[in-house]
C-alpha cells in the first residue's frame, strides 16, 4: 500500500467551509479512480492546520491519479484558499 500525508496551509480566513466542500468535492472525484483506497480530512486537536491521508495500492495508481486532469483542476479550485502550498509525505506500507 501506498500513503501520502499532506499537510495543508493556513486556509484564509472566511474559506474553511469552502475548503470542506472542495475535500467533498476532490474526495468524489478521486475515488473514480483504479487503486484509490481512502482519502480522510484530519483536524488537529488545538492548534495547527488541516491534514489529510490518502491511501492507494500502489505509487503506480496514485501517480497516475496525481497526473490526472482532475487532479490539476483540484489544484486551481483550491489554492485561493490556501494561505501557503501544501506539503505531501510519501510512504510505502511495510507493516501492518
Amino acid at each position: 500500500m501506498f500513503v501520502v500525508i499532506i499537510n495543508f496551509p493556513p486556509i484564509k480566513a472566511g474559506k474553511d467551509a469552502e475548503f470542506k466542500e472542495w475535500f467533498a468535492w476532490s474526495n468524489k472525484e478521486f475515488a473514480k479512480y483504479k487503486g484509490f483506497i481512502s482519502r480522510r480530512l484530519l483536524k488537529p486537536l488545538k492548534e495547527g492546520n488541516y491534514a489529510a491521508i490518502v491511501e492507494h495500492d500502489s505509487r503506480e495508481t496514485f501517480m497516475v491519479m496525481h497526473t490526472s486532469p482532475i487532479h490539476d483542476e483540484a489544484g486551481k479550485r483550491v489554492a485561493p484558499l490556501f494561505d501557503g502550498h501544501p506539503t505531501p509525505q510519501f510512504y510505502e506500507v511495510i507493516a501492518g
